[in-house]
């Protein structure tokens, strides 16, 4: 399988963001990769949902946490005060 050819860019970074970086780095793994994985499309709660539907999970237990996540934004939490 061919890699498809896109452009490349350099950039620099300081050491401890290289460290960051690296520490999530896994073996053959580009850093390219890495920053996809980490940066790429966010997941939404409905993506989420479709993937619990394709797993094995019980469907009342799916429902159940669709009823606590209603119950959690209808009371969401607040930071303590000081």
């Amino acid at each position: 399988m061919h890699d498809k050819c896109m452009a490349v860019k350099t950039i620099t970074i300081d050491l401890e963001a290289y460290t960051l970086l690296s520490r999530r780095k896994a073996l053959g793994q580009s850093f390219s990769q890495v920053i996809k994985a980490h940066f790429g499309g966010q997941k939404t709660v409905a993506s989420f949902r479709a993937a619990l539907r394709r797993s094995r999970l019980d469907p009342t237990a799916l429902d159940a946490m669709t009823r606590e996540v209603g119950r959690r934004r209808a009371s969401p939490a607040r930071a303590a005060k000081w």
